[in-house]
């Protein structure tokens, strides 16, 4: 290897597509893989989000061929299809995907072909062709929902105006992912809107086939979802919006929520009377702890969805100055960047801060300590815990991968998550 990266946030591909299969509703992975991906691949996401794994099958309970030296020399069909035989005698799940890693994507086995044969005997068993040396956690994430708009989602569907599709919020790779998307689907409903989360409210497969009803795709990120996004448009006819980050506070989300308004002119009378109600809500409980907090210059290291939403947050809301923002997974192309960079860059009167896009965590460190301008505050993940202490930083634990607390619903973004975070910054002087 000619580099050698200290501690990547996040697995393989093989570990995006689990926890994206992993969040859904009775839905099981089989993976034809050697022995070890089911728990390493786990480990890699779910478990470093906050302690919360999937609740229908996830870790070593995932049913797996484990290919051996046997199945390298000769081919793991045979014992794969055993394998999917198993699991759908075992487990009662409404769909069930079969994975490859590494082994079974360099030997080449065919598993579309020992999938067909379930499938055309009326089981629901789906293929997905990508080894876990593809990419990384976000290729997952684009890599399942590729498959399901090509086998999965049916065509044809009823037209519902008022159904939209959520997308960007990647699964155990923001481990506020649960209570972000119940935010959303709480403002969005108030608008008289029908969400698919896809993740929560037991949604699960046939949430899944009927998604091409929508009226609108929602994709809350600033890179994330670009081809599968086109693909949906062009084969479903629904269109899309991006919006630029995950809105933390009453400045982003309201215009969040205008956005979505326009995109589908709904009545803008009912549109302002929520955003009136939300605001009030959160100003009237901020208004109670003005003076308690003082003026801090705060960095921001996190994957860019939250990087933006977090600075913006202090910077507009909370009249913090924003000092370094280091975005910390890999992105490669170049527009990506120039959008995140742009997006948080675009504050109401603050100076913009320094944008770093760093994986790295010796790089991460290393620019966080050399940083010239003086720190007072750091959001972060758990791996950037032990810089805070040797700079004597105050420390929020607010980013992927995050090991030292137990998260269910809680969020930082929207309306009221965005109290939740001030609170977490008021716990932690």
């Amino acid at each position: 290897m000619s580099q050698i990266m200290e501690n990547p946030k996040g697995g393989c591909v093989l570990a995006g597509i689990n926890s994206v299969l992993g969040a859904i509703d009775r839905v099981c992975p089989v993976y034809h893989s050697g022995p070890g991906c089911c728990m390493q691949t786990t480990a890699a996401d779910q478990g470093q989000s906050g302690h919360k794994n999937s609740c229908f099958v996830s870790g070593v309970s995932i049913p797996s061929s484990n290919m051996l030296e046997k199945e390298v020399v000769f081919g793991g069909v045979s014992k794969l299809r055993t394998t999917i035989q198993g699991a759908v005698d075992i487990i009662d799940a409404d769909a069930y995907f079969v994975l490859t890693g590494c082994t079974a994507g360099i030997i080449g086995d065919d598993i579309e072909s020992v999938t067909s044969e379930f499938a055309d005997k009326g089981v629901p068993v789906y293929p997905i062709v990508t080894p876990g040396f593809a990419g990384d956690s976000n290729l997952g994430y684009e890599t399942v929902w590729h498959t399901f708009i090509d086998r999965v989602i049916e065509k044809d569907v009823p037209k519902d105006d008022k159904l939209v599709n959520i997308f960007g919020i990647v699964p155990y790779h923001d481990p506020f992912w649960s209570g972000a998307l119940e935010e959303i689907d709480r403002i969005l409903s108030k608008l008289g809107l029908k969400v698919n989360t896809f993740f929560t409210k037991h949604q699960g497969i046939e949430t899944i086939r009927k998604s091409s009803a929508a009226a609108l795709n929602i994709i809350i990120n600033p890179w994330l979802f670009k081809a599968p996004a086109e693909k949906f448009e062009k084969k479903f006819n629904v269109p899309y919006i991006r919006v630029p980050g995950l809105f933390t506070g009453a400045t982003d989300t309201s215009e969040f929520v205008r956005q979505v308004a326009d995109a589908l002119n709904l009545d803008k009378d009912l549109v302002e009377s929520v955003i009136n109600e939300e605001e009030d809500y959160v100003y009237n409980y901020l208004a109670q702890a003005i003076g308690v907090v003082s003026w801090k210059r705060f960095a921001v290291v996190a994957d860019a969805n939250n990087a933006v939403g977090i600075t913006r947050y202090l910077a507009n809301d909370f009249s913090f100055t924003p000092v370094l923002v280091i975005v910390s997974e890999p992105i490669f192309r170049p527009e990506d960047k120039e959008r995140i960079i742009a997006r948080i860059n675009d504050l109401e009167y603050a100076r913009p801060p320094k944008v770093l896009f760093l994986t790295d965590q010796y790089e991460i460190n290393k620019a966080i300590r050399e940083e010239e301008n003086e720190i007072t505050l750091l959001v972060g993940s758990s791996n950037e815990r032990e810089i805070a202490l040797e700079k004597d930083i105050q420390f929020i634990t607010g980013a992927f991968p995050m090991n030292e607390r137990l998260v269910f619903n809680r969020t930082y973004a929207g309306y009221r998550g965005s109290l939740t975070f001030t609170e977490d910054i008021y716990d932690n002087l």
